[in-house]
């Protein structure tokens, strides 16, 4: 028989070992809770060049200015190369970029242990890989940095830029025939490098009116490329076209139109970024001006990419949305702004439609076309349209009444760009 003691003993061991497996549950719960959370927006920049190549700071420099302003990911996108290797740069080089203070700033933002130098008379620099400064300042769950190229190419004298976000090494210039077979080329080199490394990629279209380099009638016509820059707050991508050439939101509809008239194929979705060189309040293209905000419930490459191939993102230059939605069944896409101040909001809802007379025997080849007309007008910081069937698609640019912090062409507001839905 066992003990009043012994009896004693095994109920303390017992009740211990429920309360300790309770405890351990409920760590373990706590710990799964700590990973699981509703889908939410993360901020990023999809297009930032450093010293690597053209731009005018230190890598880890720009990337402690966007961790320290909000965003949650960025992706350094420097010219033909990833930021990795050995790399020394002459600091008389680094100052004529930026100014006499670069290095103090350096210093006094990373440490002396950090910055490395080497020389007596013509002092170096060494410029910091990825791999080795992203622990300083990427954080769990609230900002990071993707490997990422902007794989610069050209037909003749046509710059074709393609950015090509979280690779696993640098792709090469693909080269073409033809300013189509160009991106053609480029673009199978990015799919080939995802499927290669097991990888989710994201290739986009820099800038088509950089050089005026692009058509609309050469982006609609590549079925492969599904992203390009709506807005760019480099001051000298030609943003709002010429007397010859159109804007890139037009090109965004005219290209769409091709795409849903003739070809069928899936719609391109617009991505407002920086391409950002300047970081020392010089003229030129400074960070700041355009961001995307992609709906995901992890942060992680893979699930960001993942969300913007959804179309599950917007594109912003200043106004921030509370939720974009869109219902299949009633054909409506809603949006809710999150409050400015002061500020107003005018939402238009553009869309490409196709009207069919109702003559008899009126074929639906002969119907009139309006490429990117407004729809409709909604003042205030609700706005919705439900499609009536004669849309091809609708998108929205919501405009703020506030300039723009730090425009990049005259008189510019502050604005979001919503992805085009209606394509089923």
């Amino acid at each position: 028989m066992i003990s009043r003691l012994s009896s004693q003993l095994l109920l303390m061991f017992i009740g211990g070992a429920v309360l300790f497996s309770s405890a351990d549950a409920q760590d373990r719960l706590q710990r799964k809770l700590n990973y699981i959370q509703p889908a939410r927006y993360y901020k990023g920049n999809l297009h930032t060049h450093s010293l690597w190549s053209d731009g005018d700071q230190f890598p880890e420099m720009i990337a402690d200015w966007y961790a320290n302003r909000d965003y949650h990911f960025l992706a350094l996108t420097d010219h033909n190369l990833l930021s990795e290797g050995e790399r020394w740069m002459k600091l008389k080089k680094i100052v004529a970029r930026s100014d006499d203070g670069v290095l103090d700033r350096y210093r006094e933002r990373f440490g002396d242990s950090w910055v490395q130098t080497r020389g007596v008379g013509e002092q170096e620099v060494r410029l910091k890989p990825l791999s080795e400064f992203r622990s300083l300042v990427e954080k769990r769950g609230e900002f990071l940095l993707i490997p990422a190229e902007e794989i610069s190419d050209k037909f003749g004298k046509k710059p074709i830029h393609i950015n090509a976000t979280n690779l696993a090494e640098k792709i090469e210039p693909q080269h073409g025939d033809s300013v189509r077979e160009t991106i053609q080329n480029n673009l199978r080199a990015i799919v080939q490098h995802g499927h290669q490394h097991g990888r989710e990629v994201l290739p986009h279209l820099n800038h088509p009116n950089f050089g005026y380099a692009v058509t609309a009638e050469d982006v609609a016509s590549i079925s492969a490329e599904r992203f390009f820059e709506v807005y760019n707050g480099h001051p000298g991508v030609n943003h709002l076209g010429d007397e010859k050439h159109v804007s890139i939101e037009t090109m965004w509809d005219q290209i769409n139109a091709i795409r849903r008239t003739d070809l069928k194929i899936p719609p391109i979705m617009g991505i407002a970024t920086d391409d950002s060189h300047e970081y020392h309040g010089k003229p030129g293209s400074r960070p700041g001006r355009g961001w995307v905000m992609v709906r995901s419930e992890f942060l992680t490459p893979e699930h960001l990419i993942q969300a913007m191939k959804r179309g599950d993102f917007y594109a912003s230059s200043g106004v921030s949305l509370d939720d974009v939605n869109y219902d299949t069944q009633t054909k409506t896409l809603q949006i809710e702004i999150i409050p400015d101040g002061d500020a107003t909001f005018t939402t238009q809802f553009i869309g490409t439609t196709r009207h069919v007379e109702s003559s008899e025997g009126q074929r639906e080849d002969d119907a009139h076309v309006h490429i990117g007309a407004v729809l409709s007008t909604v003042k205030g910081t609700s706005a919705s349209y439900q499609l009536t069937g004669e849309e091809l698609y609708v998108r929205a640019t919501i405009t703020s009444s506030k300039p723009h912090h730090d425009p990049s062409f005259d008189d510019q507001k502050q604005q979001a760009w919503t992805q085009p839905v209606g394509w089923e």
